[in-house]
């Protein structure tokens, strides 16, 4: 039997979609208690990482926690898989993956990650987890710049 994908696949169609989906699923609850659960939930449901990815090749620089990544492209679509060792942030794995993944370079470039500033995720995490997630999508973006070099 061979290994599950380990790439997300959109949920939405576009990067623009997923974030206002991800507002939207955000705004239901009413404390960031309830909201940091979500997240985690959201991380837990990420595909399975290949244990063999968990290396220094794929650790995302910049974040506390330990996160990797890994990127292909398919059919002109670049697709990531993603894991931390955290709770919190497999989460903001999972949403970051869930706006960028399966996307064009294009699309991904003209996609700033100021949403997570916008949704109200940069102020309620911590600073350094704040610089982590900036780290991720800078990792994303960068992957996307060189697909379209």
């Amino acid at each position: 039997m061979a290994a599950p994908d380990p790439f997300v696949l959109p949920e939405e169609p576009t990067p623009a979609d997923a974030v206002a989906a991800i507002g939207d699923e955000l705004a239901v609850f009413d404390d960031w208690m309830d909201r940091y659960q979500y997240i985690i939930e959201l991380g837990r449901k990420l595909p399975p990482f290949p244990d063999a990815w968990a290396d220094d090749a794929h650790r995302v620089p910049g974040c506390q926690s330990r996160v990797w990544m890994e990127a292909v492209q398919r059919d002109g679509r670049l697709f990531f898989a993603g894991a931390s060792d955290a709770a919190i942030v497999a989460g903001l794995v999972a949403l970051l993956l869930r706006v960028y993944s399966g996307r064009t370079a294009a699309e991904i470039a003209a996609t700033e990650p100021t949403f997570l500033k916008d949704l109200g995720l940069i102020e309620a995490l911590s600073t350094n987890r704040g610089n982590g997630i900036a780290a991720m999508a800078r990792k994303l973006r960068e992957a996307a710049a060189l697909q379209a070099a």
